[in-house]
């Protein structure tokens, strides 16, 4: 072998080891600058309260500010109409729910974004199981005797909700199909009127969150009868499941995970999937979880890939079922 023969065999070498380390150095360069995170919410609320706690933690692991950027309107669409248009660069990911990436899709007549194609899942963050409650003038301490005080009553008995189309309406028609009752639905312009309503005995019933639950729980004003999750809640340990309680198959969660837009580098998203599932395992956010009587989850961007389709065809199915219209 010459002298120039030895020299371009080099040179390939070098060549070859150099574009073998791009992909490498391109996620060691992530981030240079601070990250958006978008919540399709105001807030305060449920999406907003996590999403904070995730983005200070995910922040200092980074090395780069995560910053939380409020975008409410029509049902989570607008925000998550944001996040879907954002530059597929890691630079701006959001939060991704239950009503935009998987209700609103049977819901709505045409949404601006598909769910499926124009994002790339990153990991769900958490469920929360929803609590079904009676005002205590019900007279009923199960269940069976709400199903079989409604069945006596049909369409007298009346259940709030935040809205049209939310977690809180789709459960109460789930409750319907499988229980064979007929209940009046009764949509407020968010969670605490109806919530409200509810402690004053001006509906009967309501699903609701357990952060929002708890208090009127704990004071007395409301009476619990199940939670709808498939084991119970830690916090109410005394209050069966749907399924304990009688009506099998009934699970019902209101959830979020993080999302990015479709196109953000392979090697982004499992960098904020490894992180994000280390975040979940940090006893004060596992704690921080709990104490809104939700189940911390994890797990990898397919898994939570699968999730939203299987939610999608699953609360799609109660949608038709009960001719449920957007208002």
């Amino acid at each position: 072998m010459n002298r120039l023969t030895r020299w371009l065999t080099a040179l390939l070498v070098g060549i070859a080891t150099t574009a073998a380390s791009l992909p490498a150095m391109a996620q060691g360069a992530w981030p240079t600058r601070p990250v958006m995170l978008i919540v399709p919410y105001a807030a305060g609320g449920f999406g907003d309260i996590r999403a904070r706690q995730v983005a200070e933690r995910l922040g200092k692991v980074l090395g780069q500010q995560v910053v939380v950027n409020n975008h409410p309107g029509a049902g989570g669409v607008t925000g998550t109409l944001l996040i879907a248009r954002a530059a597929p660069d890691g630079y701006t990911i959001g939060m991704g729910n239950l009503a935009p990436l998987a209700v609103n899709r049977s819901l709505m007549k045409k949404l601006p974004y598909d769910p499926d194609a124009d994002f790339e899942p990153v990991i769900l963050l958490e469920r929360a199981p929803l609590i079904l409650s009676v005002h205590p003038a019900q007279g009923v301490t199960t269940l069976g005797a709400l199903v079989a005080k409604a069945r006596a009553e049909p369409g007298k008995l009346t259940y709030g909700s935040s809205g049209i189309g939310g977690a809180h309406h789709l459960s109460g028609a789930m409750l319907e199909h499988l229980a064979g009752i007929d209940l009046t639905h009764v949509p407020y312009k968010g969670g605490s009127a109806a919530a409200s309503d509810l402690a004053g005995g001006h509906i009967a019933m309501m699903f609701e969150m357990g952060y929002a639950a708890l208090p009127s729980i704990q004071g007395g004003r409301v009476r619990p009868l199940a939670v709808t999750s498939s084991r119970r809640i830690p916090l109410l340990k005394d209050v069966p499941t749907m399924a304990e309680a009688g009506l099998a198959g009934f699970e019902s969660y209101n959830w979020q995970g993080i999302i990015a837009p479709r196109g953000t580098p392979a090697a982004i998203v499992q960098q904020l999937n490894k992180e994000l599932n280390a975040i979940l395992q940090m006893p004060a956010v596992r704690e921080a979880i709990a104490a809104h009587a939700s189940e911390p989850q994890g797990g990898t961007p397919e898994a939570f890939g699968a999730f939203v389709k299987a939610e999608a065809a699953k609360w799609g199915a109660v949608v038709r079922r009960a001719n449920i219209q957007p208002e």
